[in-house]
């Protein structure tokens, strides 16, 4: 397993985590709780938290490429669900 973390300045990242939840509980598994979610893919779980300064996204995956697809897919939608402050800036950091 491989994994990247990236903190993303934003004072709307609750409204965001939550927002993708909803998006992608309609075909994977996803745990929503208390100001965090967990979205399980095939080959990959998005683990993702909120506070009043940050989002905060951990990406844990079989492989390389998994784990470089799935960075696009997370940060992809976010900016989707952002769009007025989008792109949002994702400084990957491995883990």
């Amino acid at each position: 397993m491989t994994k990247a973390i990236a903190v993303v300045p934003t004072e709307n990242g609750w409204k965001y985590l939550q927002q993708l939840c909803k998006h992608w509980s309609h075909k994977l598994d996803v745990e929503l709780r208390e100001k965090s979610g967990v979205v399980r893919f095939a080959e990959a779980v998005a683990t993702m938290s909120a506070d009043d300064k940050a989002l905060t996204v951990e990406v844990e995956a079989a492989s390389d490429e998994v784990l470089e697809r799935m960075k696009g897919v997370v940060s992809s939608h976010l900016d989707r669900f952002a769009f007025r402050e989008a792109p949002l800036p994702f400084e990957w950091q491995g883990a």
